[in-house]
């Protein structure tokens, strides 16, 4: 006769308050984007000169996707948090207005405000007391880690084309 142990392993599967305080601290870690690039490292170091400039065949700049990530960020955040919010137009709501090369205040202001929006969401996550599966009240079936997990990905994803416009600019280093 053959007797199965239950695992007790990586997928072991942990109930309870121990359990749910792994979870948030996966997604706190997932949304600094450190599986691939963080923030800090993507916007770090760019030169003033090159935050409006599009690189040949693409229709945004390190500042588009700057101001793209902090509004949709901020949206999300919201939307978590807020039964008033009213989202941004889709989809121009979500970019900045201008093609024009920002100012340093409006270039750290925007960097200040995603990084604001980020711990926010972070210390919603982390919050025990914050219910993560149920159904937003004011959504149509969205929940705090559906949310949590969008703001990760789509940070994840503009991260990486901010890095990608970066290289073609020649205004990205490696380390």
């Amino acid at each position: 006769m053959n007797s199965k142990k239950k695992s007790s392993g990586p997928g072991k599967n942990t109930k309870g308050a121990e359990g749910d305080r792994a979870l948030r601290d996966h997604l706190v870690k997932l949304l600094d984007s450190e599986a691939h690039v963080g923030f800090e490292k993507a916007i770090n170091g760019l030169p003033p000169g090159l935050r409006a400039v599009k690189p040949p065949n693409l229709p945004f700049s390190p500042w588009h996707l700057l101001e793209h990530l902090r509004i949709a960020q901020w949206d999300i955040v919201e939307f978590s948090i807020n039964p008033q919010h009213v989202s941004p137009a889709w989809p121009d709501g979500y970019w900045p207005e201008s093609d024009a090369s920002p100012s340093d205040a409006a270039w750290k202001k925007s960097i200040q405000q995603f990084r604001r929006d980020l711990k926010r969401m972070q210390a919603l996550v982390a919050n025990p007391h914050t219910d993560l599966y149920s159904p937003i009240p004011h959504g149509d079936g969205q929940t705090i880690l559906r949310e949590a997990l969008l703001v990760a990905d789509h940070n994840a994803y503009h991260l990486g084309e901010l890095v990608v416009v970066r290289r073609l600019l020649g205004a990205w280093k490696s380390k």
